[in-house]
């Protein structure tokens, strides 16, 4: 394999790569502003120019090339050695961070970004400790560019990455540079405001606080948040996020870079989905029908009371009714959650009906210029609960939601055990039709609908962020996701429910849910072999506590 030397170090790299891709590979720090791997190398920051040797082709003697190079867009070559550290290439660094912030209002204390910007940590480790700069500065406009986007344009250092994106990733063309010199700046064109569906890229992309998410907007300090890997739980994309959120309360959500799925990009609809998390409406203690509200500050015994409801119900159904129980399990749920929950149901009934909730679908995959596809499919688990279901059916048939409402119908169903956790309404008027022909419906779910409305119990589930499990995408890609906070209130994931149920069952003490205990459980299973080799967060997207020290005063 090739090898170049960087500062001294020698380093293998790819046939093809560039000196900084070769660098950034083996986490050797060049600064770079214009560079991004999704990209089209422009070379226009000029801060990760370096010194450079390269062997003569006819002598093979190391030869400098005459000037300083852009890193980012000069091919590696065998051989070569490469200073960044030398004191032209520091010389040149100190200049351009100069340059940039001649104009910049160095506004950091009330700047979103800062924490997590280019410029203020390149100007601590490559600029100068004092600016030279006397004059008045321009003052460049603030500008709603789209619904989630604001440009600040006098924090702008003019790297271009936005103006790529929407040229080469979304093939949209919203945004252009406008002037030249000192004065140009980015902005959109005459009539066209930012609103396509990856709009929000172009915040992750700027590496300063020119582009700023409304969203997010003052909302927290970034030095507060902490970031846990996750999983797009809102369609079937499997698209790779990061959940960063501070004390319970989830704030953005970002993208973590992934080839093999989403590259470095996320929708808006996985964006700024996540709000139904903290909805007004979740539904936060169980309720039995025919019985007072439970008291919420007595919510083990709230717990306690509704379960045993549930376990009277299923006892009588065998027993009494001598009918059976359907289940419903929600695309929406992990792999975890299916297989808990259909187990609990395959113990009070060994013939009871498995099915899948519905799976919604809005439209039709959409892939755009630069490979990114906006899948159709709104639900992240529609194959992974099906696998589950089927895997633990013992060959009998798994229905989908339609086969579930005319089960319901042949009047052998006695009891139906639902699950929804969708983001918004999912009832139908035929699932509600069809489970008011069922004396016990017991309900897990997150926010209150039609069926919660009729439902014999309510027990109040947890949304994706609260819980850990495996979801598999609509390429059949097995991804693992960690929790990233507490449930809220007194709700609980559903295969701890589940959990809770058998325990009531047996008269025992329920087990504590874990995803991977859970896993290597159902890697025993026939058909669920490869649970056990989910794709999981590599080590250097692993959760991220802050490191931010509060005193009290």
């Amino acid at each position: 394999m090739p090898e170049l030397t960087i500062n001294g170090k020698k380093y293998s790299f790819k046939p093809g790569q560039t000196i900084i891709q070769a660098a950034l590979d083996h986490e050797v720090e060049i600064p770079h502003y214009c560079y991004h791997p999704g990209l089209s190398v422009v070379a226009n920051c000029r801060i990760c120019l370096g010194e450079v040797w390269a062997p003569n082709p006819r002598s093979g003697k190391l030869e400098p090339f005459p000037k300083l190079v852009p890193t980012c867009q000069q091919a590696a070559a065998d051989g070569m050695v490469v200073y960044t550290d030398s004191p032209k290439a520091v010389a040149n660094q100190k200049a351009v961070m100069e340059f940039l912030l001649i104009n910049h209002p160095v506004d950091c204390p009330v700047c979103d970004q800062a924490g997590e910007c280019h410029l203020q940590d390149y100007s601590y480790q490559y600029g100068r400790g004092q600016s030279r700069f006397t004059e008045a500065k321009n003052k460049q406009p603030k500008k709603d560019v789209g619904p989630h986007v604001l440009l600040y344009s006098d924090r702008c250092i003019m790297c271009t990455r936005c103006v790529r994106f929407t040229r080469e990733v979304t093939g949209t063309n919203e945004l252009m540079v406008d002037g030249r010199g000192s004065t140009e700046q980015i902005d959109v064109f005459p009539g066209m405001a930012l609103d396509n569906e990856l709009s929000g890229n172009v915040v992750d992309l700027c590496p300063v606080g020119a582009l700023l998410d409304k969203d997010f907007l003052f909302q927290q300090r970034v030095w507060f948040l902490k970031k846990t890997p996750s999983i797009d739980g809102l369609t079937a994309s499997g698209d790779n996020i990061s959940v960063e959120h501070n004390d319970g309360q989830v704030y953005r959500v970002k993208p973590r870079a992934n080839d093999a799925v989403n590259k470095w990009w996320i929708t808006d609809e996985v964006r700024y989905g996540w709000k139904f998390v903290h909805s007004d409406a979740r539904l936060t203690l169980p309720s039995v029908k025919g019985r007072d509200a439970f008291d919420p500050l007595k919510p083990v015994e709230a717990w306690q009371t509704a379960v045993a409801a549930v376990d009277s119900a299923m006892t009588a159904l065998r027993t009494v009714a001598k009918k059976h129980l359907a289940l419903l399990v929600s695309p929406m749920l992990s792999c975890e959650d299916a297989y808990h929950l259909a187990r609990y149901a395959l113990s009070v009934d060994p013939d009871a009906l498995l099915a899948l909730g519905p799976v919604p679908v809005q439209g039709q995959d959409k892939t755009f210029p630069g490979g990114f596809t906006i899948r159709a499919e709104k639900a992240p688990n529609a194959r992974g609960v099906r696998r589950v279901l089927e895997a633990l059916a013992g060959g009998r048939p798994v229905a989908n939601a339609q086969g579930f409402e005319q089960a319901l119908a042949s009047g052998q169903y006695g009891a139906a055990l639902v699950t929804g956790n969708y983001p918004s309404n999912w009832v139908t008027p035929s699932m509600a039709s069809a489970l008011k022909q069922v004396a016990t419906v017991v309900a897990i779910d997150t926010l209150p609908n039609a069926v919660t409305e009729m439902a014999t119990v309510v027990l109040p589930g947890a949304t994706w962020v609260e819980k850990a499990g495996s979801f598999e995408n609509a390429t059949n890609r097995l991804q693992g996701f960690e929790q990233a906070i507490e449930p809220v209130e007194f709700a609980k994931s559903e295969a701890q429910i589940a959990l809770d149920l058998v325990a009531a069952r047996a008269g025992k003490p329920a087990a504590r849910y874990d995803a991977a205990t859970t896993r290597a459980e159902m890697a025993k299973v026939a058909g669920l072999e490869s649970m056990t080799s989910a794709h999981h967060a590599p080590e250097s997207s692993a959760s991220v506590e802050s490191d931010m020290v509060l005193v009290e005063i």
